[in-house]
């Protein structure tokens, strides 16, 4: 059975890969990437797939019996880029697809939904048996801010006491390999995110804890935290969404209970302490 994965060199892609290497041979997964050079060190096959070009789609899934398809990055044109993966895949003769998707697609108020909901629609369409992996929030999307909190003595952001069931990229790796290479999952859609759920004050709090100083969370209104966001030099379409999405986690928005994630890789999601602990050990 041969494996392709999309976005292969980013980086949840890198680690479904690198996590898929030690399920399968290595000979068994395809890499699809629009630089070769990039995907070289992947330690597997590589081939050029650009999703603005559908002629490199359909010769890249040549052979492919499974096709991980992690959601494009560019905002705003992911819908078309995926429609174009899925003709090719349809055209290929791919037997199945996982998606990697946003939490509650269906139901979510979160913008970027939309353009999941098209996908899942388009995925559901083509006819080929289908797994749909929701992924909730990164811990990531917040310990990456770990070194301007530190700098500035405070996080800031717009969450109010929202409950924040994030997960650690690595968590959401290995649901990826495990719906790839064990049975029982075609037609089934799984919300995956954080078995702790943790505000924004939580992680200042353990970020404090950590490092032995006092780093607060600021709460701002959602136009001041987009206004704040532009200041540090965010472009102001993506500092306005930001702060848009940060305003509906105040509203739980980013909060699951049923624990799919857990369940799917067979152990608890990474505690958000060790996910901050890490960031901390690779500050400069």
């Amino acid at each position: 059975m041969t494996i392709a994965i999309t976005g292969a060199t980013g980086q949840l892609g890198r680690l479904v890969v690198e996590k898929l290497k030690t399920k399968v041979p290595a000979a068994s997964i395809v890499a699809l990437a629009r630089s070769a050079d990039k995907a070289a060190s992947l330690g597997v096959q590589v081939r050029v797939a650009d999703y603005e070009k559908p002629e490199t789609l359909k010769s890249a899934l040549a052979g492919v019996d499974t096709l991980l398809l992690i959601s494009a990055s560019e905002i705003g044109k992911r819908a078309a880029q995926h429609r174009n993966i899925i003709a090719a895949a349809k055209q290929a003769g791919v037997k199945r697809i996982v998606y990697t998707s946003i939490l509650r697609a269906d139901t979510s108020a979160i913008d970027l939904a939309a353009e999941h909901r098209a996908t899942e629609a388009d995925l559901k369409a083509s006819g080929i048996p289908l797994t749909v992996l929701r992924n909730g929030w990164y811990t990531e999307n917040y310990t990456g801010s770990i070194g301007g909190a530190l700098a500035g003595g405070a996080f800031i952001g717009s969450a109010g006491n929202g409950r924040v069931s994030g997960a650690a990229r690595r968590d959401y790796a290995d649901a990826a390999v495990a719906v790839l290479t064990t049975p029982g999952h075609d037609g089934k859609t799984y919300e995956l995110a954080g078995d702790a759920p943790f505000t924004v004050a939580d992680l200042a709090g353990e970020v404090s804890r950590q490092t032995g100083k006092t780093i607060a969370y600021k709460d701002m209104p959602q136009d001041q935290y987009a206004t704040a966001l532009a200041g540090f030099g965010l472009p102001a379409g993506l500092a306005k969404a930001i702060a848009g999405w940060d305003a509906l986690a105040a509203k739980d928005a980013l909060f699951e209970d049923r624990k799919q994630l857990s369940k799917l890789i067979g152990r608890a999601t990474t505690p958000m302490s060790v996910t901050v602990g890490e960031a901390l050990k690779a500050l400069p």
